[in-house]
């Protein structure tokens, strides 16, 4: 069995590892990954790997060697489960590698969870699988890609509604090129009657793609941020970039009525400790919204509406994403590599085939 590992400190080093088939035991069952997709949100699950856990999700048993989660679908290929049988398809949170050994157990509504000891303090959301057809693998590569980062979009969304966008008049979306950054400035715009104007930050060479997405009131690039308005203002950082934050802090200073920390694709800016003007940065923890929404309004409420949000996004695709689909597991390596390094065009969604 293949797989690509990721060094824990430096996280653009990577190789492929391949490890012998574990035996199943009592109530196991094994999958084998079809498809995955591979975006900045990957990036965002190493650079932060320690620090929410997701290096916990699927132990290597290497020292200093992580792998890295991903979105896909996996068909069960052998199982001593009596609820899994072999044959069914799953979508969910597999390890970046060609199959994943899971302790499947109902979850009451038609999925899954992976009841294995480790991933029992680990957060629900990412434990969850669910049954999918078999069809048109371009409907998987499509839910690989866009309804994780999508999610993240619309729970974002959600939160800042619930919190009346905390007085902002001005919604700054920081790295808005990324797919979760676009999803906002998209759920954003979606209100016919709306007090705020949507702000996107990107750099220079991806100013165009952002403009042309048509959510945006404004598009400025990074050595823009001294033209922000003076307004009541929230931002929502994709990237993680401390120059860039301590420009948008200093910028609008008490304008500024709160920062909300979301990703870390310009995980090489990132700075843990960065002191800025102003309010202080606060995580967003998408899992968070989700289980506020399940007590307010009941299980599956939320998660209809998701599933409704990305769908709506994905109907005009073809207008902002070019899907590419690479072949093995020995590809993936390229592909993460440059997500991580940043050179990747954010018009491309690379989805991995095994």
């Amino acid at each position: 069995m293949q797989r690509l590992l990721t060094d824990h400190k430096t996280i653009t080093k990577t190789r492929l590892d391949t490890v012998p088939q574990a035996p199943l035991t009592s109530g196991q069952a094994r999958l084998k990954l079809d498809s995955f997709a591979l975006t900045s949100n990957n990036v965002t699950y190493a650079a932060s790997g320690f620090a929410i856990g997701y290096w916990h999700f699927f132990p290597t048993g290497i020292e200093g060697q992580g792998l890295v989660p991903v979105w896909g679908t996996a068909e069960v290929v052998e199982s001593d489960s009596a609820d899994l049988p072999v044959g069914t398809r799953l979508y969910g949170f597999y390890p970046l590698a060609e199959e994943l050994v899971m302790l499947p157990q109902p979850d009451g509504h038609g999925g899954f969870i992976d009841a294995a000891a480790h991933r029992a303090e680990l957060p629900a959301v990412y434990n969850r699988y669910t049954p999918v057809r078999s069809g048109d693998p371009a409907d998987d590569h499509m839910r690989a890609l866009l309804q994780p980062l999508l999610a993240t979009s619309y729970l974002l969304f959600d939160w800042l509604m619930d919190n009346n966008c905390f007085g902002a008049e001005q919604i700054i979306i920081g790295s808005a090129s990324s797919k979760t950054g676009l999803g906002l400035c998209k759920y954003l715009a979606e209100p016919t009657e709306r007090s705020y104007k949507i702000i996107g930050l990107t750099s220079e060479g991806n100013r165009s793609f952002v403009e042309g997405i048509g959510a945006c009131d404004q598009v400025l690039t990074y050595d823009q941020i001294a033209q922000l308005s003076a307004l009541p203002s929230v931002y929502v950082d994709m990237s993680g970039n401390a120059q860039v934050k301590r420009q948008v802090h200093s910028t609008l200073g008490p304008h500024l009525k709160h920062s909300s920390a979301v990703g870390i694709s310009h995980w090489d800016q990132f700075q843990p400790e960065n002191k800025v003007e102003g309010v202080k940065p606060q995580f967003f923890f998408a899992p968070a919204q989700i289980a506020k929404r399940r007590e307010e309004w009941g299980p599956g409420v939320m998660e209809k509406q998701i599933t409704a949000a990305w769908k709506r996004l994905a109907a005009d695709a073809s207008s902002w994403l070019d899907v590419q689909v690479h072949q093995g597991i020995s590809a993936a390596a390229d592909v993460y590599g440059a997500l991580a390094e940043g050179t990747a065009d954010p018009r491309h969604g690379h989805i991995i085939t095994l």
